[in-house]
């Protein structure tokens, strides 16, 4: 059973840093594809950032592009950890931050798991 524990979160000024992190199990980390999301209240989750299996390949949204690092850790098989280090935040960067692969939100539509996210907030 996949489980995704997401943390790192806050309430940051505009302009700081905060680091996420996201630990996978249940699945297996190093076949996937790794993404974050968020959701802003009233809006739909978006995609941020993904980084490939081999950690080499990387996709960010435009907003976030020079802002956000997506990576990812998997020397130790306990511990299936992707980050998300978020530098010089605005107040629209406010949202809920999740971790997925990005296979299985395809496949899996409206029924994906989704862990309990961690909270961002951006204060101007």
């Amino acid at each position: 059973q996949v489980q995704l524990v997401e943390s790192g979160g806050g309430l940051v000024q505009a302009g700081g840093s905060l680091r996420l992190s996201c630990v996978a199990s249940g699945m297996i980390f190093s076949l996937n594809d790794m993404g974050w999301y968020r959701q802003a209240p009233g809006k739909q989750r978006e995609l941020v950032a993904t980084i490939s299996r081999s950690g080499s390949i990387y996709y960010y949204t435009d907003s976030v592009k020079g802002r956000f690092t997506i990576s990812r850790d998997s020397r130790d098989n306990a511990k299936n950890t992707v980050y998300l280090q978020m530098n010089n935040l605005k107040p629209e960067d406010t949202a809920v931050y999740y971790c997925n692969a990005p296979s299985r939100v395809r496949i899996g539509g409206a029924n994906v798991y989704w862990g309990q996210g961690t909270q961002v907030t951006v204060s101007s």
